[in-house]
């Protein structure tokens, strides 16, 4: 039997290491991949610490997964064929009859299948995922551009798309490291007057050049809520930035009705107080992923408005080197591993 390479964990916290393994093969309802590219995601991290329930070791992470269908289960039909180039993210397929799933909300499924916790992800030359869980990726884009699309890029694109905002609003961009900066890109081709806000004036000529009308220094002698409502009040801030603090300090910078909607992941609870909310009608809403059909619809749009992500690519073998500089924050932005 033929074997291949796989990065894995072997204890909490532990470093990479590439070791070989058998080639799986796919069973019925999967399919097995040929990983060309895997983008390294913070989310990572809540497997190689064993922070979530029901991590496994030797863990092997990576759930922004781009490829090539290698070969298909035993009776698998989902209208993919060897050869159709499919990204995994995320959503890496659901168990279709609790009770999300069965009213076609796939993405909060109760037994959610994330590669690199339910099964092995795409720190790997191979992968086996359910089918359903299969996003076609445009001619249009290379694999190491798709794989972050998986994940960052369908977290932001949803988390706009399903906003309260409409064309002409004034949308806020909360963050712009490995989300935000996919986030203005989106908020800008959807026709949102943009704000981004970040830490330091060094930063706004970057928020200029991913397309922001406007510029908020965090860190400046105007607080955020108070720059934001001179410039009338935000419809939506989508939160990417994982810190409660500077989620918090978005709230009064809302317009009436107003939406925060969260797509960082921070621990520590929100300092916003019912009457914040209450008085002018403001949401605070949890934006999770998206199913594999809104990668799709991400890459898709993504292609057709020319967005793609700034990644920095490296082979398999630096795994390691690759994911301590995600974590430290000086990737910019998505790092990628290039498998093949």
């Amino acid at each position: 039997m033929s074997t291949h390479k796989v990065a894995q964990v072997a204890t909490a916290g532990g470093p990479f290491e590439i070791v070989e393994r058998d080639v799986p093969r796919p069973g019925p309802g999967h399919v097995r991949i040929a990983v060309d590219a895997c983008g390294i995601c913070h989310s990572d991290a809540f497997f190689v610490n064993d922070i979530l329930p029901g991590v496994r070791f030797p863990v092997v992470p990576g759930h922004e997964i781009a490829g090539r269908v290698d070969e298909l289960g035993e009776g698998t039909q989902n209208g993919r064929q060897v050869g159709d180039r499919v990204t995994v993210g995320w959503f890496g397929g659901s168990c279709r009859h609790c009770t999300p799933c069965r009213q076609g909300d796939f993405i909060v499924c109760v037994n959610l299948k994330v590669p690199g916790w339910a099964y092995d992800g795409g720190f790997a030359e191979y992968v086996i995922a359910p089918a359903d869980a299969l996003a076609a990726i445009p001619d249009a884009l290379e694999a190491a551009d798709a794989a972050p699309m998986a994940c960052a890029g369908v977290t932001v694109y949803n988390g706009l798309r399903r906003s309260s905002a409409r064309p002409g609003d004034l949308v806020a961009v909360l963050g712009i490291g490995g989300l935000g900066h996919l986030g203005v890109r989106y908020a800008v081709a959807m026709g949102f007057e943009t704000v981004a806000i970040a830490r330091g004036a060094d930063k706004e000529d970057l928020a200029r050049e991913l397309g922001a009308h406007h510029y908020i220094d965090s860190t400046g002698d105007t607080a955020v809520a108070d720059a934001l409502q001179s410039l009338g009040g935000a419809k939506v801030v989508l939160a990417t930035a994982a810190n409660s603090a500077a989620m918090t300090a978005t709230v009064d910078g809302l317009s009436h009705r107003g939406e925060l909607v969260v797509a960082g992941a921070d621990v520590e609870p929100l300092g916003a107080t019912p009457a914040q909310l209450l008085m002018r009608g403001l949401v605070v809403r949890g934006h999770p992923s998206g199913t594999a059909q809104d990668v799709q619809d991400t890459m898709t749009f993504s292609a057709l408005h020319g967005i793609r992500p700034v990644i920095e690519t490296v082979p398999l073998e630096q795994v390691d080197e690759a994911y301590r500089k995600m974590m430290s924050g000086a990737a910019r932005f998505r790092m990628v591993l290039a498998v093949r």
